[in-house]
């Protein structure tokens, strides 16, 4: 099939230089380029598939993993409040 087709100049670039890398003509290397693109990287046999490994956070039931902010802030609060109350007992800290 002919068709017109305008490149980017970057793309171009980039086909050309495949071209002299490959010795292949402007046609060969656009329809080799436009077939791995649309293939993905799935298609590349040299490159194995990536695997997202997943573990375990340990959270406990109750907690909505959406809302860490702010139990992070509730956790904050509470270790602020216990330092204060140990500093008030301690006569380190007063309200004058």
């Amino acid at each position: 099939m002919r068709t017109t087709v305008t490149l980017d100049a970057d793309t171009e670039s980039l086909l050309r230089e495949a071209m002299r890398q490959r010795g292949q003509t402007f046609k060969q290397a656009l329809n080799d380029a436009v077939r791995q693109g649309l293939a993905g990287v799935a298609g590349d046999p040299e490159r194995p598939a990536f695997v997202q490994r997943t573990f375990p956070m340990g959270v406990r039931a109750g907690y909505d993993l959406e809302k860490l902010s702010s139990l992070e802030a509730e956790l904050d609060a509470e270790a602020f409040l216990k330092v204060t109350r140990r500093l008030f007992k301690e006569g380190a800290v007063t309200t004058e």
